[in-house]
């Protein structure tokens, strides 16, 4: 396969996702503004570590020069939502005419902000339920094996194979925005929870006080959905967050990685996001509420 793909961001999806472009034959790229990662990824390759407790290597390209990245035709965004503007900006200036964006990211808004810079038509959006914890710069150990749900888009073709040929489970769907938001039922009701009490997703289900303020976000987000016509792509939100919680157990959530590194969170686009659209249609969302404040009151 000869593949290349520009995959903006160094973090945990950045890297995992690299790793197994990269070993199954993609030409990967990285851009970001960690230049330790930078250095790391160019020096020793991208390292990923299985559930197995194995470790392997893909070479791969890193820069944060965007004026290196030049004609892309395929980019991944794993940046996190507040650097999507950046992101947008970086885009605009290595994207080919015929090129795909797809984001991957957590929150609402990520496609909007992208197709403002880049153009709405090559833009697409995608929703994973893949669960990575950075260990290092250019390291990374997979937290728990999950699905990747493209927007079918007549570009998407070329990804679509490669993360298939990377040994993900992809599937390619017309109604992204219903996924997009059941997976902020899943971050609202898991995130701010694992970052504010410190502990791994799977904590959540075995702590009974945890496990009723999961199902009060999951329900919160469900509700505003509903006010908003978004069919959810599951029937009961409260039991889809468990699910996702004890399918990534041993994960520690990319919230929670932020907060321990003491760099921003993504707060603002998954409860912050609701509870400003449950405002605008007079639905209460009290515990969201809560989460957005005291997640933000960690860094204020």
């Amino acid at each position: 396969m000869d593949t290349s793909i520009l995959i903006l961001g160094t973090g945990a999806l950045a890297t995992l996702f690299a790793a197994r472009l990269a070993s199954a034959g993609a030409q990967v790229t990285l851009l970001g503004s960690w230049l330790e990662a930078v250095q790391a990824l160019n020096t020793h390759g991208v390292r990923l570590i299985g559930l197995d407790g194995k470790e392997q290597v893909a070479s791969v390209r890193a820069t944060d020069n965007a004026s290196e990245c030049r004609q892309a035709s395929l980019a991944l965004v794993l940046v996190k939502a507040w650097q999507t503007e950046r992101a947008a900006g970086l885009l605009e200036d290595c994207l080919s005419a015929d090129s795909l964006a797809v984001t991957l990211q957590n929150g609402l808004g990520n496609r909007e902000t992208l197709a403002r810079t880049i153009g709405p038509q090559r833009v697409a959006i995608g929703v994973t339920t893949m669960g990575a914890t950075l260990l290092g710069p250019g390291i990374v150990r997979v937290g728990g094996e999950g699905t990747i749900s493209l927007e079918a888009h007549p570009r998407i073709g070329p990804l679509e194979e490669s993360l298939r040929l990377a040994g993900f489970e992809v599937s390619v769907v017309e109604d992204a925005i219903s996924l997009l938001w059941g997976k902020l039922v899943i971050n609202a009701a898991i995130n701010p929870l694992t970052a504010l009490v410190q502990v791994p997703n799977g904590e959540l289900l075995q702590r009974p006080s945890l496990l009723q303020l999961m199902i009060d976000l999951a329900t919160e987000v469900a509700v505003v959905a509903r006010a908003y016509g978004i069919a959810l792509p599951f029937d009961d939100p409260a039991e889809a967050a468990m699910r996702i919680a004890q399918r990534t157990a041993l994960n520690r959530s990319s919230m929670l990685q932020d907060v321990l590194r003491g760099a921003p969170t993504e707060i603002d686009a998954i409860c912050g996001e609701v509870v400003r659209l449950g405002e605008a249609k007079g639905v209460p969302t009290p515990v969201n509420r809560a989460m957005w404040s005291l997640v933000r009151g960690l860094r204020d």
